[in-house]
């Protein structure tokens, strides 16, 4: 079986299975999800969004977060894990929004991906769900582990991962095979069952055989 025939199966048997899969951050603006997006790394989007319901009331627009106190605003996201980090790289991205591209958030990979935080995975999902922009597909942790788990891909690194997959996925579907990965790998083929091969992707591959 070829790579593309392997990646066909996958595509379909995602769409089967989460036709409507999407981000389950909560956000009503590019700044909220950029914010949403960045404490999201290492964390649950659950926790995420817990957080985030008091955090968006108290800091409700970018001038807030330009003129937060690093203290105050470390505390407040303490509980998505990372935080001094994650405080650096969201108060620096205010202030760099505020001060480059006139308070509004960016609508190119190339321009997000200067703000502190911000790499590829991150650009991809603001552009897609904030701009309707799909340039890519957003590498997360369920996406290397099942991309390789299901043979469409070798390597380890976020970005060959991302190329390899954008020559077999078609480009419509770029976003929705991350957000229908993760649910995959959420619901059916977690981490800790790494090697099982029950799963319905890995059954219709071996029959395919």
């Amino acid at each position: 079986m070829t790579r593309q025939e392997r990646a066909d199966i996958v595509n379909k048997t995602l769409k089967k299975l989460f036709p409507k899969a999407d981000t389950v951050l909560h956000w009503s603006n590019p700044w909220e999800l950029t914010v949403a997006v960045v404490l999201s790394a290492q964390c649950t989007d659950k926790k995420v969004n817990e957080v985030t319901e008091k955090l968006f009331k108290k800091y409700s627009k970018l001038a807030d977060y330009v003129n937060a106190k690093e203290e105050e605003f470390q505390q407040g996201i303490h509980s998505t894990g990372f935080y001094k980090a994650k405080t650096r790289h969201i108060l620096g991205a205010a202030r760099k929004i505020q001060d480059d591209f006139g308070g509004t958030v960016p609508q190119t990979m190339e321009e997000l991906t200067t703000l502190p935080g911000v790499a590829r995975k991150t650009g991809n999902v603001i552009l897609d769900r904030a701009f309707g922009k799909t340039v890519g597909i957003a590498v997360d942790t369920h996406v290397i582990r099942l991309s390789r788990k299901f043979g469409l891909t070798d390597n380890t690194d976020q970005n060959k991962i991302e190329q390899d997959l954008m020559k077999l996925i078609p480009p419509k579907d770029w976003m929705n095979y991350t957000y229908r990965t993760i649910e995959y790998g959420r619901k059916l083929s977690p981490a800790r069952k790494v090697n099982d091969t029950d799963d319905p992707i890995s059954i219709a591959l071996k029959n395919l055989h």
